[in-house]
């Protein structure tokens, strides 16, 4: 089954602390197997509630373990050793519902 990790920023603090981040982050992403679904400060359209991140981020990894594995691994470290410096955020890891 599917997870999903979903990020948001609700303040950027530094753009190019981000671009590193991101710069860094996407082939840790990338070695387990992860795909991103939303990156970035896209359209959003709050049609209930008033939720308005500056900056939201999807990735889909096969299964909960991945999703875990990847966060925790040597390969993000250096990415997640930057991630304040932009910005607080807000990371989640959510199991999906399978398919049936």
């Amino acid at each position: 089954m599917s997870a999903y990790v979903v990020v948001h920023y609700d303040q950027i603090h530094d753009s190019a602390s981000l671009d590193r981040y991101r710069a860094l982050a996407a082939p840790s992403v990338a070695a387990f197997g992860g795909r991103y679904i939303v990156r970035g400060d896209v359209t959003k359209i709050a049609v209930e509630g008033d939720w308005a991140p500056r900056f939201v981020v999807i990735i889909e990894f096969a299964d909960l373990a991945t999703a875990q594995g990847w966060y925790r691994s040597e390969a993000y470290a250096p990415a997640l050793a930057l991630r304040g410096t932009a910005g607080p955020r807000v990371l989640t890891i959510i199991e999906g519902v399978s398919a049936s």
